[in-house]
């Protein structure tokens, strides 16, 4: 293959993935379904049923494009093929085309098929008419949805291709080609799983993700998964009527503090241990008075003489959690990403340390 079909294809590739995918650059500079026909989607916040039945269609449509779109950029990549003449092409380039030629008709028969009756069949309208009363349609629920939607009390978190949204009487979520929508009243929600990841992508801070599924009693709602950070888990929970049960296991660290204390005390945990003297004997910890100390601050980041660190002549008084604690108590709450390389001063003696100073007692 010549130079410039492998670098179409390649350039091609990567728009392709990052359409059908959309990183945040691409949101940024307006190259998303949603934004290149907003005059046709019209608002979200004015019509959320309508939006989302419009949305999911054209999207569906705009990315089956893509194939063809490919072909079509080929004919220029690959003149010498003779694409832009089908009868000419290789066999296999005609195979391709015919392929990227029947992708949109079939999204668009489906489409078709969806809007018929006033969008009647399509799967969030038929989702809808399952929580409709025998004397209305979906289109009554649709229009509760789209109420409580524009309420400035929502719950609502998550990428664009995976938001959560928790109103007064609805949890749903809204991926790329469907809208998942489930009442509060019939639901079962339960934590299944808990991921711990070392860095966030938006900061240089831990952050836990949870993975919550949600099931109906309707027979007829498909049960759906739900993530969201933990940091969210509280606010969640307030919204709810109903409350949400853990699979066994599962620990939830919902604020930032937990967070730091468990990064905390895994950086302390590779720090240099300290040999207690046989003569000395380990009190109860000063902070909690629950448990032993077992924390002593020594100063390891450098040499003795050298650096912000001081070196601390306290007996080993606190436990790594105390003295996690008290590391974070004293950091801008503000700035969380300079936490883990701050200095604080001692509890008892004021001499200032690092969290390479914090040695665990052995």
């Amino acid at each position: 293959m010549d130079s410039p079909e492998v670098t179409f294809t390649l350039a091609y590739l990567v728009f392709a993935v990052c359409f059908v995918f959309t990183p945040n650059e691409f949101y940024s500079a307006g190259l998303t379904v949603q934004n290149l026909l907003s005059g046709w989607l019209g608002s979200e916040d004015a019509a959320f049923v309508p939006y989302h039945l419009r949305r999911t269609s054209a999207t569906l449509l705009c990315h089956s494009l893509l194939p063809l779109g490919y072909y079509m950029g080929m004919c220029f990549a690959a003149s010498e093929k003779q694409l832009y003449s089908p009868g000419q092409a290789p066999e296999a380039w005609q195979l391709f085309l015919l392929l990227a030629v029947t992708l949109p008709l079939l999204s668009c028969t489906l489409i078709y098929y969806w809007s018929w009756d006033r969008w009647t069949r399509h799967p969030l309208a038929q989702t809808l008419a399952l929580y409709a009363l025998p004397q209305s349609g979906w289109q009554a629920v649709a229009s509760s949805i789209n109420t409580e939607f524009r309420r400035i009390d929502k719950f609502a978190t998550g990428a664009p291709g995976a938001r959560v949204i928790v109103t007064d009487t609805w949890v749903m979520k809204v991926t790329t080609y469907r809208v998942h929508v489930a009442q509060q009243q019939d639901v079962h929600l339960t934590v299944t799983e808990s991921r711990q990841h070392d860095l966030s992508p938006d900061s240089n801070l831990p952050v836990q993700l949870l993975t919550i599924r949600v099931a109906s009693t309707n027979p007829g709602t498909q049960p759906f998964d739900i993530r969201l950070n933990s940091s969210e888990y509280g606010e969640l929970c307030e919204k709810l009527h109903a409350p949400i049960r853990s699979a066994a296991n599962v620990v939830i660290r919902q604020s930032l503090g937990d967070l730091f204390l468990e990064t905390f005390a895994s950086h302390v945990e590779v720090n240099p241990a300290y040999s207690v003297p046989s003569n000395q004997e380990l009190e109860a910890c000063i902070g909690c008075m629950q448990t032993r100390a077992s924390v002593k601050l020594v100063k390891t980041c450098q040499e003795p003489a050298v650096g912000e660190c001081q070196q601390c002549y306290c007996r080993p008084m606190w436990c790594l959690t105390c003295m996690g604690k008290w590391f974070a108590s004293r950091q801008d709450p503000q700035r969380p990403d300079t936490w883990l390389a701050s200095r604080v001063p001692c509890p008892t003696c004021r001499a200032r340390f690092c969290i390479l100073d914090v040695c665990c007692v052995r």
